[in-house]
């Protein structure tokens, strides 16, 4: 995720596929650190870069200068190697990169209005699509390779979303999630579902992926928000739960498993028998929970679940409670790990675990506030 304003110390930020490890860049360069202990990983002060992927916790990164010299250029696609500190390989494209995904079968390459798929190991091209008007490099992608699909924006007038599977390099479905522009994107890491944010930011969609049909709709608020991130928690079936960020300044999370336990009580009462399921999950609040003020108001933000524990009743075999690790990087410069609990009588509680300078990381261990 790049920042689209140089305001802030951290240009760009993006987790691994398995969010076991995060990416930032600077002005100055780019710093690998592992999520589990916020350990400096890899430091390299080179200039500043728009773009830095990882694969997995392996040596490849997939990195894209800011432009700021002449061998930093935008539409320079480098694969580096951070063992021996060189690249593997360059591309460059016509235009500005906006965009780059990767998994240990296909890499991603997004611009303003084409997208290329090739093959990771030899390189070679497999597939161009051409798309609307893209500005922002907007995109989403699974890197299951049961379930490996690539969404991107259908239209500029609308909330559209094109769904396209990787592997099989065909398309997948259209579908229409929200009457105005896309703002945020994102995929289960298994590809069963996607979640979609308009410009609005006021309402987000869950639809499942195979059958393009839409299986949640839960309100952000009421008045209009520009939504900065969307992250599902891992999960080999329905993910637990979907945080957002938003440029208010909250985190959202919106618990599926609970709200699915919600359409049943909803649909015995006198509202639910009147209301069809689109219009109670955006009106019924129970699955939604916020922890205000967590950066700055207007402060660009990229949240991500990296793990989720279920603990059982001992008395009966129900879920007694849910407990969600939340990992938090703030374009302002500082990282920072909740524990979020939620409990069977929906009960959320939020701690804050540890809090750091990003960009004051410089050795071994980060320095906890």
């Amino acid at each position: 995720m790049a920042n689209q304003s140089s305001r802030y110390p951290i240009l760009c930020a993006s987790f691994n596929q398995d969010n076991s490890g995060f990416a930032i860049s600077t002005k100055d360069g780019f710093k690998i650190i592992d999520s589990n202990t916020g350990r400096l990983c890899y430091d390299r002060a080179v200039g500043a870069f728009i773009i830095v992927e990882m694969l997995y916790s392996s040596s490849l990164l997939a990195i894209v200068g800011a432009g700021e010299q002449p061998s930093l250029s935008p539409r320079r696609l480098c694969l580096f190697n951070t063992t021996t500190g060189a690249p593997l390989r360059e591309m460059t494209f016509l235009t500005s990169i906006l965009a780059v995904r990767l998994n240990r079968k296909r890499l991603v390459v997004v611009l303003q209005e084409k997208t290329y798929i090739y093959d990771s190991n030899s390189l070679s091209m497999l597939d161009t699509i051409d798309t609307v008007p893209n500005l922002k490099g907007l995109c989403a992608f699974s890197p299951s390779l049961e379930g490996c699909f690539l969404a991107l924006p259908a239209s500029t007038a609308k909330g559209a979303v094109l769904v396209y599977n990787v592997m099989e390099l065909q398309l997948h479905c259209e579908i229409d999630a929200h009457r105005s522009p896309l703002a945020a994107i994102a995929l289960s890491s298994n590809g069963k579902y996607i979640a979609t944010a308009s410009e609005q930011g006021t309402i987000i969609r869950v639809h499942l992926v195979s059958k393009a049909t839409k299986s949640y709709s839960f309100r952000r608020g009421t008045c209009p928000s520009t939504i900065f991130s969307l992250s599902f928690a891992p999960s080999l079936q329905l993910p637990d739960i979907l945080v957002a960020t938003s440029s208010s300044g909250s985190v959202h999370i919106f618990s599926l498993g609970f709200e699915t336990n919600q359409r049943t009580k909803m649909s015995g009462s006198f509202l639910g028998s009147i209301l069809p399921y689109s219009v109670n999950d955006a009106l019924d609040p129970a699955h939604h929970h916020v922890l205000h003020n967590a950066v700055s108001a207007g402060v660009r933000s990229y949240a991500v679940v990296r793990k989720v524990d279920k603990v059982a009743d001992s008395s009966s075999s129900e879920i007694a409670s849910c407990r969600a690790i939340i990992s938090l990087i703030a374009y302002n410069g500082y990282f920072q790990e909740y524990t979020f609990t939620l409990n069977s009588q929906n009960e959320s509680t939020w701690s804050l675990e540890r809090e750091f300078n990003l960009v004051a990381v410089i050795s071994g261990n980060a320095e906890t506030s």
